[in-house]
């Protein structure tokens, strides 16, 4: 397909932006959905398949700033940062800290809040209208701990959440091993969390947004876009072949790369890639009953219909850096002595690349410099979670509605240094 100009661009075909073609799809204009690849196929594509509604707190707070440095003495552990990378990292890192301050964890608790109660009632919306209920499960999520201590150690998230009014359950001895049977007796609590839902396969339900947006007049244009330049009327959008094309409005949601093409309007943004790793096993690989989070081991796993996924942790380590896959077998052999019934032979592994920043909110905004450039996205590992929500609030912004939250917490320049 060949085109020169559109209404709209949207740049990127991951979860957001698919979810954010079907938002758009109703407007009545010339929507263009651009990526290179098939739609859903880069960080959707290995996404665990929670739709993490009860997931408030952000990773910048006060106990994963003590945690951390325990965490990064191990190379293959929960969070790993490269010292070669280091340098790169420290504004991010400045970022951070500042973000995990008591007032501005607070802050950044309620607006993380208020975006997934709107997330939850979007996504609920958009599956129900586009046909695609019956991607949707409701297992929960478990969360384990080893022993008291770990246990007690979690309570602050089970204040947040209960301030919130998000309900949980604490499970212990028989409770426990009935909820998941097979699990081993090291892990003597479990928090189960029930608004907690899941969906069958992140990648097909993001290619069935995607299509359903197509199937409503959207084009999907298979280019990359090189670089962005603004315009009188819109923007201008230049691809990976040469050619050109004016919009009159965009969308950034290219994930992990979204900051290179900011960064040509002149928004300096602190996206970092957070990238994750995972190893999908065969469907019988175990008997699974819901998503089993090890908090303190960095790392889910869940069950989908292309099979039970193990997988997380936090690489900072940028776009360039080679894949160590050591850190996926790392997380395959912990589940193992976790569940030892667990067949663990003839996993396919894999790593993608999660836009994070610094205080664990996405950016939802108009560009301060040219306001006819939306940006969506900075979801870390919540992109699928959110990507409703995010779909709502940029029709909000490219129809010049009152946005459904408020979205000053999302805004591009709060990371200013003052």
């Amino acid at each position: 397909m060949h085109a020169t100009s559109c209404d709209i661009a949207i740049v990127g075909g991951g979860i957001i932006g698919a979810s954010c073609a079907l938002a758009l799809s109703d407007l009545g204009q010339d929507v263009l959905l651009i990526e290179p690849q098939d739609l859903a196929s880069g960080a959707s594509k290995g996404n665990a398949g929670g739709l993490a509604f009860a997931d408030i707190l952000p990773l910048a707070s006060p106990r994963i700033i003590r945690q951390a440095l325990h965490w990064l003495s191990d190379p293959l552990g929960p969070l790993s940062l490269p010292p070669a990378y280091l340098p790169r990292m420290l504004p991010w890192l400045v970022h951070m800290w500042r973000a995990s301050l008591r007032d501005r964890y607070s802050a950044n608790i309620r607006a993380q809040a208020a975006l997934m109660t709107l997330a939850h009632d979007e996504m609920m919306a958009m599956l129900e209208q586009a046909g695609l209920m019956n991607h949707l499960h409701s297992q929960g999520v478990l969360e384990v701990y080893e022993g008291e201590k770990r246990y007690q150690a979690s309570m602050d998230n089970t204040h947040w959440r209960t301030r919130y009014g998000i309900e949980s359950q604490t499970l212990q001895g028989a409770d426990l091993a009935h909820c998941q049977p097979g699990l081993s007796p090291q892990f003597t609590h479990g928090i189960y969390i029930p608004s907690w839902r899941n969906v069958a396969d992140p990648q097909a339900l993001g290619q069935a947004i995607g299509q359903a947006a197509i199937d409503r007049g959207v084009r999907h244009l298979r280019q990359s876009v090189r670089w962005l330049q603004p315009m009188g009327a819109g923007a201008r959008l230049i691809l990976e072949d040469g050619s050109q094309l004016q919009a009159r409005q965009v969308v950034l949601a290219a994930g992990a790369h979204s900051h290179l093409l900011a960064r040509g309007l002149g928004d300096r943004i602190p996206l970092e890639t957070e990238r994750g790793y995972n190893t999908t096993l065969a469907p019988d690989a175990l008997d699974l009953r819901q998503q089993i989070t090890f908090g303190d081991h960095g790392f889910v796993i869940s069950p989908l219909t292309c099979g039970i996924r193990v997988g997380g942790a936090v690489e900072l380590a940028g776009l360039d850096r080679a894949p160590n896959y050591r850190r996926a077998q790392v997380m395959l052999d912990k589940a193992k002595a976790f569940f030892p019934d667990l067949k663990a032979d003839g996993g396919t592994q894999w790593m993608g690349f999660r836009p994070s920043l610094p205080d664990s909110l996405p950016i939802i905004a108009r560009s301060p410099r040219h306001p006819a450039v939306v940006y969506a996205f900075g979801h870390g590992h919540l992109g699928l979670t959110q990507s409703a929500a995010t779909a709502r609030l940029v029709h909000d912004l490219i129809s010049d509605q009152t946005p459904a939250i408020d979205l000053q917490p999302y805004r591009v320049d709060r990371f200013r240094l003052l």
